[in-house]
This record gives structure tokens, sequence and C-alpha cells, in this order.
């Protein structure tokens, strides 16, 4: 099937299979950022956003983000939308393996972006849905509450 999308700024056309999921048709794409991990949605290392929403994109096929706006973590990147929160996970020594961090950031810019100025569990209870078994979650939580804090000026 043939898609037409915005990736990252860009207009995108690809012929697709049907059944390919949108995690699959990125890394094919070259945009690695984005990682595969339990295929079942429950991860969240397949995260992106698609019309300005986190979502799975092992669950979500690439057909159905025909005429839809697509970011990747490498869209945000390059952006600069998440430089902050990138330098506090590495300030923050939040990143370890690495595998997650895509699905954290992407989930912790849109936290930010619904609640300024979250508190610790706010921020607990938004990431519940991404997996992290390196960093025991503290250096994140840690990371995402400097940023909130520095965006509010405290």
């Amino acid at each position: 099937m043939k898609i037409s999308l915005t990736l990252n700024g860009e207009v995108v056309t690809a012929d697709v299979e049907p059944r390919q999921s949108l995690v699959d048709f990125l890394r094919a794409s070259g945009l690695t950022g984005t990682h595969s991990g339990c295929e079942h949605g429950v991860c969240g290392a397949c995260s992106v956003r698609v019309g300005g929403h986190v979502v799975r994109g092992c669950l979500m096929l690439a057909v159905q983000t025909d005429g839809q706006t697509v970011e990747t973590i490498e869209g945000l990147t390059q952006s600069a939308a998440i430089a902050d929160l990138q330098a506090a996970f590495h300030r923050r020594n939040a990143l370890q393996c690495g595998f997650c961090t895509a699905g954290m950031l992407l989930t912790a810019h849109e936290l930010l972006a619904l609640d300024p100025l979250p508190s610790r569990d706010d921020i607990r209870d938004y990431l519940s849905g991404n997996y992290c078994r390196c960093t025991g979650y503290q250096a994140i939580i840690d990371a995402i509450a400097d940023v909130a804090a520095e965006r509010s000026g405290r």
C-alpha cells in the first residue's frame, strides 16, 4: 500500500506492507532510535509521536499513519525540542544502556507539555508504561524533575 505522511517535518511517500508495524517501518527507513522491545505495547521502547501524541509503534501499523504527522526521537532531537531533557538525562546518568531512553524522553516531553511542574509521583505515574532495566528509574525521575524545575524558573 502507498502511504504519505509527514515524518520529522518532511513529507514521505512509501510503499508498505499492510501488516508492517510502524516501528519496523521507521527502522527500515533508517530511523533506528525507536526500538522494538516487547512487541506487545507494554515496554515503551517503541514510543513515537503520531498527531502530537505518544503512541506505541509496535501496536500501530505503518498504513495507519497515512496523512498523519509522525515524530521520532531523531526529529525531536534535530529540532532541539528535548535538548534540556537529553542534557538532564546525561547529567543525572539516566541513560545507562540507552534502549529505553528514546521512549522515556518522548514520554517525559509529553508529560511536561501537559503538566509543566509535575510532582515526583506524577512523573512516576506518567512513566509507568515505560520499562527500564538499568537505572532503577530514580535517575530518570530526577532528570525530569530537574527539567521541570529549570523550565519553571525554580
